[in-house]
């Protein structure tokens, strides 16, 4: 009760009820014709809200401290925290390297970055938003540093080793990159990368110092492929004998996905070999090797390999589906699933390869990871059947259907199968192509 008490330590009260002589601060205010249980009273409660105020102004001042020597105690200042300094790539040297790398496709949507949003990453997003969080590489557009990729692959198909080229930060400068001696200086790119990626992405090697001109696109040599199958209900003979009818240079226009967009002309392209190869168990894959390949090829020679070995078609359908005066539209026909195609190898002249220097903690690190990943699809697998086996069978009657194998272990029932010399034909690529370029001057007039 300070106030309380100074007042009446002063006189104030006497001086205002009983001594009407002595000059008083309230002797003139609305306080003069009050009695002395009424002055009482007032200066009580006026006392009680003093106390209440000092209360609240203490207990903000001890919360305040509080907060303060918590923020001291973990390290946080009560300023606003500062804008992160923006990396500046113009203060280091660039180089241009080439990577190869693995990835396994069913969890991905293709390998080709996307200006558009995509259902599932693509695997080039994956990789350069890696590279860019590490500041690798100073944005997402592949077009500001020369960025070049071996072979597109679609959304599902896997790639054992696909190769990128484009430019990327270093710690060298141009001249100390000629030297081989200096690459032990150089930015780990193969382990720092490979600690971003997912499990099922894995950069194998880096070439540091490709041949001049190099790009991974047109400096590949040739492509190598494989296309997985069960042999249930196939013939494997047939097979092999119309896949050699694929070899040498063709014309592959009733063979692909016909795609204005892309304005091709010129669609000969040349196979090195072509055949049926035994993989393990009752796995065989189609294995294909050539120079370059149309959007969609693989897919769909092993479509038209399914149909010879079903025996729905003769092995001379093929022969005939590149014999384009026989047959100058592309019949319609669905091709074959794209989880079990892999691009297995990308061949290149001249090139240094330099894979990372695993020690034992990395390769137990590395190869735990991979062991894992590939235990649990197994496990996968293994429960699957475990499911299979454990439900009733039932003897379906395919007498009037077909069921036409497209790879995935569905495939597509007709019920009535047509021979592909008989079916309906697509329009020719000169009349997409036309359609293409007229939508697009449409667009540009609006």
């Amino acid at each position: 009760m300070t106030f309380l008490f100074n007042f009446f330590k002063k006189g104030g009260a006497k001086a205002a009820v009983n001594n009407s002589t002595v000059t008083s601060p309230i002797e003139n205010s609305k306080y003069a014709n009050w009695t002395k249980e009424q002055l009482i009273r007032k200066l009580i409660e006026r006392d009680s809200l003093e106390g209440n105020t000092n209360k609240e102004k203490q207990k903000q001042s001890y919360v305040g401290k509080k907060r303060k020597s918590a923020n001291s105690d973990i390290g946080v200042e009560s300023k606003k925290p500062k804008a992160a300094k923006k990396f500046d790539f113009s203060k280091y040297d660039t180089r241009f390297i080439a990577l190869k790398f693995a990835y396994l496709g069913w969890n991905y949507n293709g390998l080709a970055i996307q200006k558009e949003p995509t259902p599932l990453p693509t695997v080039e997003g994956v990789i350069l938003e890696a590279m860019n969080k590490c500041r690798l590489v100073p944005s997402m557009n592949p077009q500001d540093y020369k960025f070049s990729r071996c072979g597109r692959t679609d959304k599902g198909v896997s790639a054992m080793s696909q190769v990128i080229s484009l430019k990327v930060r270093s710690n060298l400068t141009p001249e100390e990159q000629a030297n081989s001696d200096n690459d032990s200086k150089e930015i780990q790119y193969v382990d720092i990368l490979n600690q971003l990626l997912p499990d099922d992405i894995r950069v194998s090697a880096v070439c540091l110092r490709p041949p001049k001109d190099f790009d991974a696109r047109f400096s590949c040599k040739h492509r190598h492929y494989k296309y997985l199958f069960n042999k249930e209900g196939l013939d494997l003979e047939k097979m092999e004998q119309a896949a050699k009818y694929y070899e040498g240079e063709n014309d592959f226009r009733n063979f692909c996905k016909l795609d204005g967009s892309k304005q091709i002309t010129n669609y000969k392209r040349t196979i090195i070999s072509a055949s049926i190869m035994h993989v393990s168990g009752d796995f065989y894959c189609f294995d294909l090797i050539g120079s370059a390949f149309l959007w969609h090829q693989v897919r769909c020679m092993m479509a038209n390999l399914f149909l010879v070995g079903q025996g729905l078609e003769d092995h001379t359908l093929i022969k005939d589906m590149l014999d384009i005066e026989k047959t100058p539209r592309k019949p319609i026909y669905d091709m074959a699933s794209d989880v079990p195609l892999i691009l297995y190898d990308c061949k290149f002249e001249d090139m240094e390869w330099k894979e990372e220097n695993l020690n034992d903690y990395k390769a137990i690190k590395y190869g735990k990871s991979v062991n894992t990943l590939m235990m649990g699809y197994q496990l996968k697998a293994t429960v699957a059947t475990i499911f299979k086996n454990t439900l009733p069978t039932t003897d379906v009657d395919f007498q009037k259907r077909t069921r036409i194998n497209l790879g995935d272990g569905k495939g597509k029932v007709v019920t009535n199968y047509v021979k592909m010399d008989k079916r309906q034909v697509m329009e020719s690529y000169e009349i997409v192509n036309k359609k293409f370029k007229q939508k697009k001057n449409q667009k540009k007039s609006l």
